[in-house]
């Protein structure tokens, strides 16, 4: 069986977290521009990394990038 290739663009915005659970995780939105006029604990708030929640959403990244967080 052939290996399945990777959307990039799908890698390069998810990731899995370490440990048992293996959780989906994404970047906040709004990061990228007009960032000076928000409060400092919303600005805080986009280096950090938001679960993905949504069920739909999980398994389309699982179909777009198969090997996701998996090793070797």
């Amino acid at each position: 069986m052939p290996k399945i290739k990777t959307h990039k663009a799908t890698s390069k915005r998810f990731r899995r977290t370490k440990g048992g659970k293996g959780k989906l995780v994404r970047t906040r939105q709004g990061k990228s521009h007009f960032r000076r006029r928000k409060p400092k604990d919303v600005r805080r708030k986009f280096s950090q990394m938001k679960a993905v929640e949504n069920t739909g959403t999980e398994r389309r990244v699982q179909k777009l990038a198969p090997y996701l967080g998996k090793k070797g």
